[in-house]
């Protein structure tokens, strides 16, 4: 089982409205995995036009963080996640994340790639203040690739410390749609400031993460 420590990156408060382009300077994320190399790469900037050329078909999707002013297709996602903002992909079945400075003030993103069942996965755990002064966790997996897609697979988060256990399963988004609307929409997991105080442990807190093909997704491919 893989285990990625994450340093949160923080932002201004976005404008008000659904799925804002934001125009603020980039934030790199600085990612560890004590089981993964970490991966150094330069900066690289995909511009919008550079992408419709590649696939023009495909719906132009926006870069899932706060901070950043990126869109692009969804076969350039994660290069520009990889090179842009520094984060590494986890392979395997089940992962465990762990968010630190939980305490840093809202807005305030964390975010890793996890790479199982030939695709990539995103978790978003987000510090968001939906009512002036009280901060709450929303965290969300999802899929890099299409909504149909997405529909075959199932994600679970869990959270387990002090003899206390949370779970939440749910069918990935795709990463199409944005991060704003999946937390409006109230489809994730959903955390007040003194729950997720109760599972942190000096400001960190761990989410197993775990991923599996639907029956009917998977029945489809073996036919």
């Amino acid at each position: 089982m893989y285990v990625s420590s994450c340093r949160a990156v923080t932002q201004s408060a976005p404008e008000q409205g659904g799925c804002p382009h934001h125009h603020l300077p980039h934030h790199h994320r600085h990612h560890h995995s004590h089981h993964h190399p970490r991966h150094h790469a330069h900066p690289h900037h995909l511009h919008h036009q550079q992408a419709e050329l590649r696939a023009p078909q495909v719906t132009p999707c926006l870069c899932p963080l706060f901070s950043c002013q990126w869109e692009g297709h969804l076969e350039v996602v994660v290069p520009h996640l990889r090179q842009t903002h520094r984060v590494d992909i986890l392979q395997g079945a089940e992962i465990v994340f762990l968010a630190t400075d939980m305490h840093l003030p809202a807005p305030a993103d964390w975010i890793i790639m996890h790479s199982c069942l030939g695709h990539h996965f995103l978790l978003v755990l987000r510090k968001q203040e939906r009512h002036e002064g009280h901060p709450q966790f929303f965290a969300t997996m999802m899929l890099i690739g299409t909504p149909t897609q997405a529909d075959c697979f199932t994600y679970r988060l869990e959270l387990n410390r002090n003899h206390r256990r949370l779970k939440w399963e749910a069918t990935p988004r795709s990463v199409l749609e944005c991060v704003d609307s999946v937390i409006t929409d109230g489809d994730c997991l959903v955390l007040n400031t003194s729950l997720a105080q109760l599972f942190s442990d000096n400001g960190s807190l761990a989410i197993g993460i775990a991923i599996t093909a639907t029956e009917v997704c998977s029945s489809e491919a073996e036919m």
